[in-house]
């Protein structure tokens, strides 16, 4: 039985260099939207703040929907998981790489390039659309989510999702020795969050409380695999999805 209040152990920072030599043996599983799921509730984050390019739908591939469903039924009774963002144009990963990058620049003019470009990386995958290296998101593996009531209210989770700042590291409120009613609360909803997922058979972004990954090169790497399941991926348009078709016919 999962104990969803075990406290979240140290986790290694990403080491994106290392995480994009994993080799991708791509398994072809397609993208499935999730919006009409009654497992989980769907509220696309970047779309409804008007992010350029953000989808109004999140997609992600059929094991990790499955693996999602697992997730929520670990659950206690009365929370639900919240899907924020899942697959992502590149576009969308450019610009939120690229707004970041400039907000943290200005906010520290005299910062070296390299220090904030790492900043940047704790919270925005680097930008790739190469099919040995891509953005996780890009390939439908990776996940943002949160926690509700059953009512809809969010749990606090301490900081806000694609917050920049070090509240948003998942252990964050772990090393608070003698925490008080309401950091115990904020703990326990991201141990919630982490353990049930982690069950399900995710990673887990160490920087980033509401990022978790599975069969992307960021998963194979964090848990030891030795090759990742999911390359880029795309949701085809009409006219895409016709041609496939028609071609299948006469292959």
């Amino acid at each position: 039985m999962t104990d969803l209040l075990a406290p979240i152990l140290p986790q290694p920072d990403p080491d994106w260099a290392e995480a994009f030599r994993v080799p991708i043996i791509e398994c072809d599983q397609p993208l499935q939207a999730l919006g009409i799921a009654t497992g989980f509730a769907v509220w696309p984050a970047y779309h409804r703040l008007g992010v350029p390019n953000a989808q109004p739908e999140c997609y992600a591939r059929t094991e990790v929907f499955e693996r999602l469903l697992h997730a929520a039924s670990l659950l206690p009774d009365g929370l639900r998981l919240v899907i924020l963002d899942a697959w992502r144009p590149f576009a969308v990963q450019q610009h939120l790489y690229d707004t970041l990058y400039d907000i943290l620049r200005q906010h520290e003019p005299e910062a070296d390039p390299a220090e904030l470009t790492r900043r940047t990386r704790e919270f925005v995958a680097p930008p790739s659309t190469r099919a040995e290296s891509p953005s996780p998101h890009l390939t439908g593996g990776a996940i943002d989510l949160t926690l509700c009531d059953s009512e809809g209210r969010w749990l606090d989770m301490g900081s806000l999702f694609d917050e920049a700042t070090p509240r948003s590291y998942t252990r964050h409120y772990e090393a608070i020795a003698e925490p008080d009613e309401a950091q115990r609360r904020i703990r326990d909803n991201r141990r919630i969050l982490f353990n049930s997922m982690s069950a399900a058979g995710f990673s887990n972004l160490s920087s980033e409380w509401w990022h978790y990954d599975y069969g992307d090169q960021l998963w194979a790497a964090h848990l030891g695999k030795p090759h990742a399941l999911y390359g880029p991926a795309q949701v085809l348009a009409l006219e895409q999805l016709w041609r496939q078709q028609l071609e299948g016919l006469h292959s």
